[in-house]
């Protein structure tokens, strides 16, 4: 089955801050889907490195709001806004290391009211709903 192309997306210089607050450019990619509501894609894209990390777009959405001492989510991803309401931060943990990235707040702000326009948060169950109808039946008849 082919995936559709993406219905958003936004590209995002960010900074990776590493631990001695060193900088480090990045370049994001934040890519959505209006048949996977729930998610994400973000592409990190670095000199001599390439991550992908699927993240849920509620998170990203609740992190515009978060601060640094009650930031959203509690696992893998955090997200939250820097003393500087300008910036974002995002801290990632995985398997191969933890890394701290600030985006500028705009794009993301942009990038994600977008996608509320497109599957306003809250009524993601319902487009799904249709998409697996489809898959169900798609595999039925093959």
């Amino acid at each position: 089955m082919t995936q559709p192309s993406y219905d958003v997306v936004e590209a995002v210089t960010m900074q990776l801050i590493s631990s001695d607050a060193s900088v480090i450019p990045v370049n994001a990619e934040f890519s959505f889907r209006v048949s996977d509501p729930y998610t994400v894609r973000t592409v990190f894209t670095g000199q001599h490195t390439m991550s992908t990390w699927l993240l849920g777009r509620e998170l990203l959405v609740h992190g515009l709001l978060a601060a640094s001492d009650a930031p959203a989510g509690n696992g893998d991803v955090q997200v939250w806004r820097d003393e500087d309401p300008d910036f974002l931060l995002i801290s990632l943990s995985g398997v191969e290391g933890s890394a701290l990235l600030a985006a500028p707040a705009e794009p993301l702000e942009r990038f994600l009211a977008t996608t509320e326009d497109l599957v306003p948060i809250g009524s993601e169950s319902d487009r799904m709903e249709t998409e697996i109808s489809a898959l169900i039946a798609a595999l039925l008849t093959a």
